[in-house]
C-alpha cells in the first residue's frame, strides 16, 4: 500500500510536527532550503529508500524520512521543495506505483 499526497503552503504548526519527527540533521539542512509544498508517501521500509532515490533524480527536491510509531512496516517520507518539483516527484512515484500495481495483476 502506497499513499500520497501534497501539502501547499505548510502551516508553521504542521512544521513543527514535521520537525518533531525527523532527525536533527534533517532539520538542518531544511533551514538552507526553499520550498512551498511538502509531498507526502506512506510506503514500506523498502519503499521508503527507493522512492527517495527516485524523487531525488526526478526533481528537485529534499527527501527526508518521517519517523513514526510503526517504522518495522509502513513509514512516511516527506519531499520538501518548490511546488512544481514537488508535484513532478509525487507524479512521477505514483504513476511507477500504479504501473508496477497492474504488473501485478
Amino acid at each position: 500500500m502506497t499513499e500520497g499526497r501534497i501539502i501547499y503552503n505548510p502551516s508553521e504548526s504542521v512544521m513543527k510536527m514535521f520537525y518533531r519527527k525527523m532527525n536533527a540533521e534533517s532539520r538542518e539542512e531544511l533551514k538552507s532550503r526553499k520550498f512551498d509544498a511538502v509531498g507526502l508517501l506512506q510506503t514500506t521500509v523498502a519503499g521508503v529508500l527507493y522512492y527517495a532515490d527516485r524523487a531525488f533524480k526526478t526533481s528537485n527536491v529534499y527527501p527526508v524520512e518521517i519517523n513514526g510509531s510503526c517504522p518495522q512496516h509502513i513509514t512516511t517520507l516527506a519531499f520538501f521543495g518548490e511546488t512544481t518539483a514537488v508535484e513532478t516527484a509525487m507524479k512521477t512515484l505514483m504513476r511507477e506505483e500504479k504501473e508496477k500495481k497492474n504488473r501485478l495483476i
